[in-house]
């Protein structure tokens, strides 16, 4: 607990998506997308969640019903 800015910076640091920690698959628990993904802008992020048969609702967001893990 309290420890996302040290997973942040972890995943900053990462070598990127080819081959690096897939960061752009974090998303907030509401399924909102980070406002400033690091590789290529705010909209990179959907692009490349979108590759991957991810889902989104009307505003925005990832669609956390289809889409998330079971807790």
């Amino acid at each position: 607990p309290r420890k996302a800015r040290y997973v942040g910076f972890a995943m900053h640091q990462s070598p990127g998506v080819a081959g690096g920690v897939p960061c752009h698959r974090v998303v907030f628990k509401d399924g909102s997308l980070a406002p400033g993904f690091a590789f290529g802008g705010p909209d990179a992020q959907r692009v490349l969640l979108e590759k991957e048969g991810i889902t989104f609702l009307p505003d925005g967001r990832v669609d956390m019903k289809a889409c998330s893990w079971e807790v």
